[in-house]
């Protein structure tokens, strides 16, 4: 089964910038899928890359930028214009089922995560 390991994440001010890293170890893993949970809430979908396309979280768009480096077998995650709700716990997955994208339920791989903390 792919495995998934994340980096990347630390801690930031408003307005700062992080790029996040998902290694896969294996380069053929279908749609990608970046996640985040903050504590006390429910896991959210923050963006997804399929075969170069490319879907964000409305939250997201425009500051968050999904990107895949399949020579690498890496998916990275541009993050700017960093903002204090941005604060989480970051997750790649992969395995996607099928149906919506956003929905965490349709992965079966999961990485360990990367935090992410953003000061205001």
């Amino acid at each position: 089964q792919v495995q998934l390991a994340e980096s990347g994440g630390g801690s930031v001010q408003a307005g700062g910038s992080l790029r996040l890293t998902c290694i896969t170890s294996r380069s053929t893993v279908g749609r990608v899928c970046w996640f985040r949970q903050a504590p006390g809430k429910e896991r959210e979908a923050v963006a997804s890359i399929a075969n170069g396309r490319t879907g964000y979280a409305d939250s997201v768009q425009d500051r968050f930028t999904i990107s895949q480096d399949i020579t690498e077998n890496t998916i990275y995650l541009q993050m700017d214009n960093l903002e204090p709700k941005d604060t989480a716990m970051y997750y790649c997955a992969t395995g996607w089922t099928g149906g919506f994208w956003s929905v965490a339920a349709n992965y079966n791989v999961w990485g360990q995560g990367t935090q992410v903390t953003v000061s205001s």
